[in-house]
């Protein structure tokens, strides 16, 4: 059993990296109002059209944000490791999901009710920058996600994405081994599972990373940022 699997929903509040700057008032309201609920893999964790109800975070598992057209055809947005927050956007705007949020393996979430959330947002000046930060953080991340969707070859993206589950902001709480299928990774990065594994081990005689048992082990995160095939 991992650590993840073993923390408590009070200890991933504690070590989310929003939660820091709280005073021990506004972390007792937190901890008293967020719950947590379990969703197994392939399940919804909320759905487009929902009205949106609280801010999530991911206690362990792993979640990908998604759309389906009228056709059937699928297009995704980003993965969503342990440690990382989402949906902090619609909550603010008060409308209903735009995406569908799927849990890639069986997955623990943490919800913050909405009521909750807009009252750290108006009494908490720290949290209100971490907001700041992580709305351009995401802006940032979401336009390289096109860019790689447009311009660039699966072997590429397969690295781009594997690097975009590491930011210090969006998901502090990642080590070095991504504990991720060939098929989590060939949905997170519109590729199919034999083509991830093609582009994983070209990754791997570079030198990039490694294949371990259970997960890929990260060598070069600077360099999966910069490659390109």
């Amino acid at each position: 059993m991992s650590d993840r699997d073993q923390m408590t929903l009070q200890a991933a509040l504690r070590s989310a990296i929003w939660a820091k700057d709280l005073t021990p008032e506004q972390m007792a309201r937190v901890e008293a109002d967020t719950f947590e609920t379990f969703v197994p893999k392939g399940g919804y964790v909320c759905r487009k059209g929902e009205m949106v109800e609280n801010w999530l975070g991911i206690i362990d598992g792993l979640v990908k944000m998604n759309n389906f057209s009228s056709t059937g055809k699928s297009v995704t947005f980003t993965g969503v490791p342990p440690g990382g927050w989402f949906g902090e956007g619609t909550v603010l705007k008060n409308e209903v999901l735009k995406y569908d949020a799927m849990a890639l393996r069986d997955s623990r979430i943490a919800r913050m009710p909405a009521a909750t959330f807009m009252w750290l947002l108006n009494n908490s000046l720290p949290f209100s920058r971490f907001l700041l930060m992580q709305l351009n953080e995401r802006l940032g991340q979401f336009i390289g996600t096109v860019e790689n969707d447009r311009l660039l070859n699966p072997d590429t993206r397969v690295a781009r994405c594997l690097a975009s589950l590491y930011h210090a902001h969006l998901y502090p709480s990642l080590d070095k081994i991504v504990h991720i299928s060939q098929e989590e990774l060939g949905l997170l990065s519109g590729a199919s599972r034999q083509r991830a594994n093609q582009a994983l081990q070209l990754l791997e005689k570079q030198g990039l990373l490694s294949l371990d048992y259970g997960g890929i082990r990260i060598l070069d995160l600077e360099g999966l940022r910069r490659y390109e095939a």
